[in-house]
């Protein structure tokens, strides 16, 4: 398939494609996925970020992959690289990050892939650095964080949250690639 970019054990991570739209439309409305995000996001939400995803690879050559399971050819979510410049001591920057549909967590699948990004920079020189970070009470992706090498590198209020919200606290790791 000429849309896999790299693949992993069981991933493929590749390019976007329209028909992936509704999972992941259906993924950004499972309040579970959604847990430590302000709120699940409707399908035009999810479609403006589609074409965000879109024109980050268009501009920066890289972003977040779809990831695919190589036994089903099925879209399970996202992860990958994205540029960010919101109001912190260390932006801007690249994060890492991954977001999976419900079915598929707990198999190793996000930390299987991140590691797979983070290869794939490292042989490709095309980043220096990565940060990753999420709410401080998300506890589960902070675990992959750790899993894949990052080093804790201290905590942040997020400026996009209002003083007082109990996601407002996160917590941040880094890599020099």
């Amino acid at each position: 398939m000429s849309d896999i970019i790299f693949e992993t054990d069981r991933l493929f991570l590749r390019k976007w494609t329209d028909m992936d739209v509704s999972p992941f439309a259906e993924m950004n409305q499972d309040e579970r996925v959604m847990e430590y995000f302000p709120r699940t996001l409707s399908y035009d939400e999810t479609l403006g970020f589609y074409n965000r995803i879109i024109a980050e690879f268009a501009a920066f050559g890289f972003g977040l992959y779809a990831v695919e399971l190589k036994n089903r050819g099925k879209f399970i979510g996202y992860v990958g690289f994205h540029k960010f410049d919101f109001d912190a001591w260390f932006s801007p920057g690249v994060e890492i990050g991954w977001r999976l549909a419900y079915d598929y967590w707990n198999k190793g699948y996000a930390t299987e892939a991140a590691k797979g990004c983070l290869a794939f920079a490292r042989e490709r020189k095309m980043i220096g650095e990565v940060y990753s970070f999420t709410a401080s009470c998300n506890h589960r992706s902070e675990r992959v964080m750790q899993k894949i090498g990052l080093e804790p590198a201290g905590f942040f209020l997020h400026p996009s949250l209002p003083d007082g919200h109990h996601l407002k606290e996160h917590v941040l790791y880094h890599m020099d690639l």
